[in-house]
C-alpha cells in the first residue's frame, strides 16, 4: 500500500447537480495520493465521469471544494490545472502529424523549437513510437492512435494524467496489451493516474486502488485485492467481479460472524459484514472459485445438482442448481479429481471465512 503523505488531490464536500434536483455526486470526500494509479469504476451514471470532469475543471462542482497540494483549485480553468487528459476518442488533430499532434501542448506554452523537439521525441520513444513522427492519425492503428494520446498527455510532465475510458475502443486481445503497457508506464514515471472506467477487470489490473461508484457515492475505496476478497456491500460484492448469491435469514449472531438459514433449512454461517440482526432478510455472497465441492458430510455444505459444466481455457465453471435460490457458479480447475457429471447431485462447501453476508 502507499504511504499515506499529504494528498495531491482533495476532494471535499463535492456535490454536483445539472437541474438543481438530483445529484449526479453527493458529499464525495476523496483524497488521491501522489503517484498512484487510482481507478474510478461504476455503472453508466453513477458519478465517476463527473467527477473526472470537475478534477480536470471541465465541470464546476454545485457545492464543495477540490485542492491540489493543499490549494483551492476549484475555480482555476482547465488549462492552467496544467493536468494530461487522454480521451476514449483520443481527440487527435487529423491535420498535424503524430510530432505536431504531440507538441501541441507545448506549442500553446510556449517552449522553443528545440525544447519541442527533444521533449516529442523523448515521449515518442517512451510509448514506443519512435519512427512515426511524420505520420497521419489515419495512417495509425487504434492502439498507436491511443498511444499518441498519451504522448501529448505526458510531453509537458503534468503531475496529472486524467483518463476517461481511454481503451473503449480497441478490441479484447489489444485492451488487455495496453493494460500492460499504461501499468508498466505509470511504474516507470511515477505520475498519479487518474482512470475512470466501467470495467472491472480492468481496474483491477491495473489499480494501486478503485473506487467503485454508484448513484452518485463512493460505495467502497479501497486497494484491488481488499475490494475484491471483502466487498463492503451487495452492489461491491456485485459489480466487482463474480459471486454466487444466496437468499437467507439470520438465525443467530456470534461475533463477526452469524448463521444464516436457507428457504430449504439448509444452516450457514458466514462473516457479518454490514451488522445484520436476527430475523433480517440478508443475501450471502462467495466467489465461485472459494465453492468447494465437498468429498463427505461438513459444516456450511449445500446440496446442489450440476445443470451445466463450462470450458473456460484455464479452468471448468460448473452451473449448479440450488432449491429455490438463483443459480450458481462454482469454479474448478481443468485437472480436478473430483469433475462431477451434468445431472449429478453433488455437496458444495461453502468456507464461512469467504462466505459474506449482506444485509
Amino acid at each position: 500500500m502507499l504511504p499515506q503523505t499529504q494528498a495531491l488531490v482533495s476532494f471535499t464536500d463535492v456535490q454536483k447537480t445539472y437541474d438543481g434536483e438530483s445529484l449526479v455526486v453527493r458529499d464525495l470526500n476523496l483524497n488521491i495520493q501522489r503517484g498512484e494509479f487510482l481507478s474510478l469504476l461504476g455503472p453508466s451514471g453513477s458519478g465517476k465521469t463527473t467527477t473526472l470532469m470537475m478534477l480536470a475543471g471541465f465541470e464546476s462542482p454545485t457545492a464543495g471544494d477540490i485542492s491540489l497540494n493543499g490549494v483551492a483549485i476549484t475555480r482555476t480553468p482547465p488549462h492552467k490545472r496544467n493536468f494530461g487528459m487522454v480521451f476514449q476518442n483520443y481527440a487527435l488533430f487529423p491535420h498535424m502529424t503524430v510530432a505536431e499532434n504531440v507538441a501541441y501542448p507545448l506549442t500553446v506554452r510556449h517552449f522553443s523549437k528545440a525544447e519541442r523537439e527533444t521533449k516529442v521525441a523523448r515521449v515518442l520513444d517512451m510509448v514506443k513510437l519512435v519512427n512515426m513522427g511524420s505520420r497521419y492519425p489515419s495512417q495509425l492503428s487504434g492502439g498507436q492512435q491511443q498511444r499518441v494520446a498519451l504522448a501529448r498527455a505526458l510531453v509537458f510532465d503534468p503531475q496529472l494524467i486524467l483518463m476517461d475510458e481511454p481503451l473503449g475502443a480497441l478490441d479484447k486481445q489489444l485492451r488487455e496489451h495496453m493494460q500492460i503497457e499504461l501499468k508498466a508506464l505509470h511504474r516507470r514515471l511515477g505520475v498519479t493516474f487518474v482512470y475512470v472506467t466501467h470495467d472491472q477487470t480492468e481496474a483491477l489490473t491495473m489499480s494501486d486502488r478503485v473506487a467503485v461508484f454508484n448513484e452518485g457515492s463512493i460505495q467502497q475505496l479501497d486497494i484491488v485485492d481488499n475490494l475484491y476478497e471483502t466487498p463492503a456491500n451487495r452492489f461491491v460484492a456485485s459489480f466487482v467481479g463474480d459471486s454466487t448469491v444466496l437468499n437467507a435469514t439470520v438465525t443467530a449472531l456470534d461475533d463477526l460472524y452469524c448463521e444464516v438459514q436457507l428457504t430449504d433449512g439448509t444452516r450457514l454461517r458466514g462473516t457479518n459484514v454490514n451488522d445484520a440482526v436476527v430475523g433480517q432478510t440478508v443475501q450471502c455472497g462467495i466467489r465461485p472459485e472459494r465453492l468447494q465441492i465437498a468429498q463427505s458430510v461438513q459444516p456450511n455444505c449445500l446440496q446442489a445438482r450440476v445443470a451445466d459444466i463450462m470450458y473456460f481455457g484455464d479452468h471448468l465453471r460448473l452451473r449448479c442448481l440450488f432449491q429455490d435460490q438463483p443459480d450458481a457458479m462454482v469454479k474448478m480447475p481443468l485437472a480436478h479429481h473430483l469433475l462431477p457429471e451434468i445431472g449429478q447431485s453433488i455437496s458444495v462447501y461453502a468456507p464461512e471465512e469467504h462466505l459474506r453476508v449482506y444485509r
